[in-house]
């Protein structure tokens, strides 16, 4: 027989451990842990730049001083296990910019320099004519987001400690902060998926005994993912410390790694109320024991 007690705290332990369990299952499964905001782009020499490096980040080598470079120039994002940049949805986007400059020039060749402002604004009027047929949309383009995802042999990869020179060393700490930053989580969540079992077999047996297990580990879980977050950040700011960030460029950080900080306490919270029920039904038991044999 359990008190009734007992039965709302592990009740409780259960829903707040479901909790964090999604919320760092999502949070591992999305991309927006840190994020960047680039400033728009001028120019026709920046626009075929950052298609360059567009096709580079999603065809070309793995290599961190490529996709870095993007990401601060394209509004990128990047999570544990994926890397995002903001691009126009137009298969000819690079071409955007220039467009006006494209008509203009071609229509220059053929005739000439305008000689009146009519002839001017018959260009312009043909260039906006032909630009709104091609369905661009110079001023405000719909953006979208395209992902590459790390695969598991990258995300061993080593860090240098100038970004993209192989030769200047391996960064040891960046390294290894990297690794430990998407191991941990896959470490909490497999520790939640064992307590998980454990406690299923406890209910089956109709046993607390098993209980004051479960919350130690609801407790590992929990510091595996503050672990996690402390060494993205850590891992982030060292990032930033080696490589030169272009000028209006802004970084925040994202939603995932906020849903991966709320599920930490969430599981320690969870591991008080069953570390709480196991020891004061265990005293209870033993006190009604000692009763019983006096």
């Amino acid at each position: 027989m359990v008190d009734n007690r007992y039965a709302t705290a592990l009740v409780i332990s259960c829903v707040l451990s479901v909790l964090a369990t999604v919320y760092l299952s999502v949070a591992v499964g999305t991309q927006h842990w840190y994020q960047y905001t680039s400033p728009p782009v001028r120019g026709e020499a920046n626009v075929s730049e950052l298609r360059s490096l567009h096709d580079e980040f999603m065809e070309g080598e793995f290599d961190e001083k490529t996709y870095s470079d993007t990401l601060f120039r394209l509004n990128g994002t990047i999570g544990l296990w994926w890397r995002c940049v903001l691009v126009p949805s137009h298969t000819h986007w690079y071409k955007e910019a220039g467009m006006v400059n494209l008509i203009s020039s071609h229509k220059l060749s053929q005739h000439g320099f305008p000689q009146n402002n009519l002839a001017i604004q018959s260009m312009v009027c043909e260039g906006m004519i032909y630009a709104f047929f091609l369905n661009f949309s110079v001023s405000d383009p719909k953006m979208v987001m395209k992902c590459v995802s790390f695969t598991l042999t990258q995300q061993f990869t080593p860090k240098y400690k100038e970004p993209g020179n192989h030769n200047s060393g391996e960064d040891m700490l960046r390294t290894y902060l990297w690794r430990c930053q998407f191991l941990l989580p896959l470490i909490s969540l497999g520790l939640v998926v064992l307590a998980g079992l454990i406690g299923f077999c406890a209910c089956l047996c109709h046993s607390l005994t098993p209980t004051l297990g479960i919350g130690m580990l609801h407790l590992l879980a929990g510091l595996c993912t503050l672990a996690t977050v402390c060494c993205y950040l850590a891992g982030m700011d060292l990032l930033h410390r080696v490589s030169v960030l272009p000028d209006k460029v802004d970084g925040s950080l994202g939603w995932s790694l906020y849903l991966a900080l709320i599920s930490s306490p969430l599981h320690m919270m969870a591991a008080a109320l069953l570390v709480w029920a196991a020891r004061s039904h265990s005293q209870n038991y033993y006190r009604m024991t000692a009763y019983r044999v006096a």
